[in-house]
């Protein structure tokens, strides 16, 4: 222990005289480039220096509690302005008065802010380091107070207290399909992950997501274990008058309503971070269903937005990755790179907004191991916003992937901190499939050719008078034909039907329309219900889903060997499209034409976007065909059963079965644990 403490204040000195370098620096730089500003000797420098860490010192500690206390978006704004306000104050007390009134006080402590993050940020050479003291030195804090709690001493031990159950933190890269990361590991462009594999720590395996290959519905299905009630990322529902989409907080509580049975695979005292629904957490930071930022609760959000290697250091780099961004694309336009499509608007601030969550994320993951929760699951989003616009093999992409490699070893150099061990597995919700877009290859939108194909008069649908007057009213009526799409999946709904519209109902009222949409070369597949089942036409011929029956040419041989299973159970979801409709494949490329604006796409078939990935450790059993989200969520329950942190009807494994607790601690660490040993 006494070696401990030494190495302790060691390290506690190196960062107290880096602090002192950088400050010295930056004050210096932002001094020099303030117009009109008297040059000082070094002697008045160095005073400013020890000013500023004295400010700090004080003002920091207690602007803390104030972003605590806000909670939400005010500690964002307080988490800011906390540090201008420290190199404000300590600028104003100077001795040797070289800045005055408070405009040029602010402008000069912005510019030294900004210096700031740049310099620590290049001192560090691009790594985590320092970001990971500052996430450490937060989980000693709260490691701490919960030992004052709890009436005890807080010992900073190097391992977990003896006794208490190993816990469960699921990572999700989303987006990630199963063959770029084996691709990127084989290339040595993930060295955490990459060593994780090569030491027989880890395996890796690939899922297969089905249909709707969309966050959505494999959160439903990982969390709920209910991915049937999504059709698709966005969808109509006849009874209501009413749009869903899956990512608007508001659909997102409503749908989340209907998922949860207070089984969900988090819920007994899980944590959802970053999350498309909950999954029954009793804790919930940053998911969408429950729309809200976190509160005064969650210590690891106020601690990210007052540190100044927090909140304020990627904001400044968001600002870099802008103009990363605005070189890459140009590069892509000079090269004539195909497919592309644009990259400016709103993406532009959708990227660092990206990266800025995933810091906030391991924040908030960092504090709750420190709480020492049973089980953590957290998205992170990079890869899947850049590889929708620049593809997801581009480089733009796979630098991405990497950042995410870098997470997964800080989230494995701050497990020593943790209250419990915890045992790390690595999924994607889908992967993502290239290719120009649909608009790009035929000149026309779907919905265009939709409504080309409808032109003619329509019949009007011969609704029982019974039926008259139950719908619900919608204040924005839906136009009779409606066209919904995710990626190269879209949902098509004949609105003025109150119920599922089949086959000979869509002929008669719309002649041209499944016909013209199935020789479409654009179009792929045409789902559509009909007395026998459902039917999928193509180009060249149809497949009857129900029994198999092929006539013509089998329009789903471009799909793979599971297309027919994924159709029919996309079939039998809830508030699917009276017509499905999925885009051409390339046989030879595997692209597909998104009905969206985006290189990179899926929530259809065709390519790699329903080939995801599981990363877990190698003595755990895998004990079906993970076939669809629902059945990762039934793997992730076993897993939890054998690790004593949930209680099922079935039996929790013992030590007579093929894997045990006693296998996980002798195999070659398959945790993300404190130590190797053990």
């Amino acid at each position: 222990m006494a070696v401990f403490a030494w190495r302790r204040v060691l390290g506690r000195a190196r960062a107290v005289l880096r602090s002192a370098l950088i400050t010295f620096v930056v004050v210096t730089v932002t001094l020099w480039l303030m117009p009109g500003v008297a040059s000082a000797d070094i002697l008045d420098t160095l005073s400013l220096v020890v000013l500023v860490a004295v400010v700090g010192a004080v003002l920091r500690p207690l602007l803390l509690l104030g972003i605590t206390a806000l909670g939400g978006w005010g500690a964002m704004l307080f988490g800011v302005v906390t540090q201008v306000a420290v190199m404000v104050v300590a600028l104003d007390l100077d001795p040797a008065n070289r800045i005055s009134g408070l405009p040029t006080l602010v402008v000069a402590a912005i510019l030294a802010v900004i210096f700031a993050a740049l310099l620590d940020w290049m001192v560090d050479a691009g790594s985590d380091d320092t970001f990971v003291r500052e996430a450490r030195r937060l989980m000693r804090g709260v490691r701490r107070r919960a030992a004052r709690r709890a009436g005890g001493p807080f010992l900073t031990l190097r391992r977990p207290r003896p006794g208490t159950e190993p816990g469960l933190l699921v990572v999700q890269l989303d987006g990630v399909a199963e063959p770029v990361l084996r691709w990127a590991v084989r290339a040595g462009n993930l060295p955490v992950l990459g060593h994780w594999l090569r030491s027989g720590s880890h395996t890796v395996r690939r899922w297969h997501t089905g249909l709707p290959s969309t966050t959505p519905a494999s959160q439903a299905g990982i969390l709920h274990g209910a991915s049937r009630q999504i059709p698709a990322f966005r969808w109509f529902e006849k009874e209501s008058g009413k749009i869903l989409v899956a990512n608007r907080p508001r659909d997102a509580a409503v749908i989340e309503r209907r998922l949860s049975d207070g089984r969900g695979l988090l819920r007994d005292g899980g944590v959802s971070i970053g999350n498309a629904f909950g999954g029954d957490a009793a804790t919930n930071l940053l998911t969408v269903s429950h729309a809200a930022l976190p509160g005064r609760s969650a210590r690891g959000w106020a601690a990210f937005m007052a540190s100044p290697y927090g909140f304020t250091r990627a904001l400044v780099l968001g600002v870099a990755e802008v103009f990363t961004e605005l070189h890459q694309a140009r590069l892509q336009r000079r090269r004539n790179l195909l497919p592309r499509v644009s990259r400016s608007g709103a993406y532009l601030a959708l990227r660092p907004a990206a990266m800025l969550l995933r810091d906030v994320n391991v924040s908030l993951v960092a504090e709750q191991m420190a709480r020492g929760v049973p089980v953590i699951y957290c998205d992170l989003v990079d890869y899947d916003e850049v590889a929708h616009h620049a593809g997801p093999a581009r480089p733009e992409s796979m630098r991405q992937l990497e950042s995410l490699d870098r997470v997964l070893g800080v989230l494995e150099r701050l497990s020593p901190e943790a209250a419990r061990r915890y045992h790390l597995v690595v999924l994607s919700d889908h992967g993502q499939s290239q290719g120009a877009t649909f608009r790009q290859r035929h000149g026309e939108t779907l919905d265009e050719v939709v409504q080309r194909l409808t032109a003619e008069t329509a019949a009007a649908p011969r609704e029982p008078a019974e039926e008259q007057g139950k719908r619900a009213p919608d204040p924005a009526p839906a136009a009779p034909l409606l066209v919904l799409s995710s990626g190269n999946l879209s949902l098509v709904y004949l609105t003025r039907f109150p119920h599922r519209v089949l086959r000979a109902e869509i002929e008669e009222t719309y002649p041209r329309l499944i016909a013209g949409l199935a020789a479409h070369p654009g179009i792929g597949l045409v789902v559509v219900g009909d007395e026998q089942g459902p039917i999928a036409f193509g180009p060249g011929g149809s497949h009857r889903l129900r029994d198999g029956e092929v006539s013509g040419q089998d329009p789903l041989l471009p799909y793979g060997r599971q297309a027919r299973a994924d159709l029919l159970r996309h079939q039998e979801a809830a508030h699917v499209g009276d017509l499905v409709v999925i885009s051409s494949v390339d046989s030879e490329t595997e692209e597909v034409a998104a009905f969206e604006e985006l290189v990179g796409s899926h929530g259809g078939l065709g390519g790699w976007q329903t080939d995801a990935v599981l990363v877990h450790p190698a003595a755990w059993t895998v004990t079906a065909e993970l076939d669809g989200p629902d059945a990762v969520h039934r793997q992730l329950i076993e897993w939890l059963t054998m690790l004593g942190l949930r209680e099922t009807a079935r039996p929790a494994v013992t030590a007579g079965d093929p894997i045990h607790a006693d296998d996980l601690d002798r195999n070659r660490s398959p945790r993300l644990s404190p130590t190797r040993e053990g």
